[in-house]
């Protein structure tokens, strides 16, 4: 589907330019999206939610991940002087504690990539608002993202759409939001 999308706009663009070689001068802009979605303030801020967010389940984990250590390291330490119904005790706890442990990374790893996944998708739906926004405000004719072999700098448009997420995140944050 996607090929087929990015076949059909390079033909519609070739038969644009050429059209377009007799009338007027057409306006084409290229953004780089990744560069857009690594680069936009709005990005740093999602991924530092998250991390606040997320911090306490991970060290929370990691208290744990320490805890079943020490317990594991008692166990080869003191094992042999242990009474066997000590050591069968230390040894099931210990198994029990890793099946839980393991449980929460699986569950933490589940929620984080919903979460992050939610927060950028909002992110990459911004992004397009803000690219059809300038291409309405800069009289742009056809901008192109993904598919792009080659843009010169005269047709990339990608700092100019950072320059403006930049500026609405700077607005949202002086306004408190």
């Amino acid at each position: 589907m996607r090929r087929m999308f990015v076949c059909l706009l390079g033909a519609l663009v070739s038969v644009t330019v050429m059209g377009s070689l007799q009338a007027a001068e057409l306006k084409i802009g290229v953004v780089n999206a990744p560069k857009v979605l690594e680069q936009a303030p709005q990005a740093e801020a999602a991924r530092l939610r998250l991390e606040q967010e997320f911090s306490p389940r991970d060290k929370a984990m990691q208290a744990s991940q320490k805890e079943l250590k020490n317990l594991e390291e008692r166990l080869a330490r003191d094992g042999a002087i242990m009474s066997e119904s000590e050591r069968r005790k230390l040894e099931r706890d210990i198994i029990s504690r890793q099946r839980d442990l393991k449980r929460e990374r699986e569950e933490f790893t589940e929620d984080l990539n919903i979460r992050r996944n939610e927060a950028f998708e909002k992110l990459r739906r911004r992004v397009f608002q803000v690219i059809v926004g300038l291409a309405k405000a800069e009289n742009y004719d056809l901008i192109l993202s993904d598919g792009v072999v080659f843009a010169s700098d005269n047709v990339d448009i990608t700092e100019t759409v950072i320059q403006r997420l930049s500026a609405e995140f700077k607005s949202e944050s002086s306004n408190g939001n």
